[in-house]
């Protein structure tokens, strides 16, 4: 399977919640002291976390950003497939 094929469902050691104007990404981990980490996200990280579902493959995810931010598609896929890889090696998201 190539790497735009690819599916991602969210991990379940991640919570998110908007609040305000912020999008919050918290690590979950047995005792609150181990809680290490809160991400904010900015508006296209929180979008692109939001069309994580299993569903959608990595290419419909940078087809969706590129339409809705108005960015070069190459530019797009690139970019997203670097921010799951980060995701993926932080355990907050997991291959479907």
């Amino acid at each position: 399977m190539n790497r735009l094929e690819k599916r991602y469902r969210k991990s379940d050691s991640i919570v998110s919640r908007k609040i305000g104007d912020d999008f919050v990404m918290v690590p979950i981990r047995q005792d609150v002291e181990n809680l290490s980490s809160i991400y904010v996200l900015n508006d296209v990280a929180a979008r692109i976390w939001e069309l994580i579902d299993s569903k959608n493959t990595v290419e419909a995810i940078s087809r969706k950003i590129a339409d809705e931010y108005d960015v070069n598609p190459q530019e797009a896929e690139r970019d997203i497939i670097e921010y799951l890889h980060i995701l993926e090696k932080s355990n907050m998201i997991v291959p479907k």
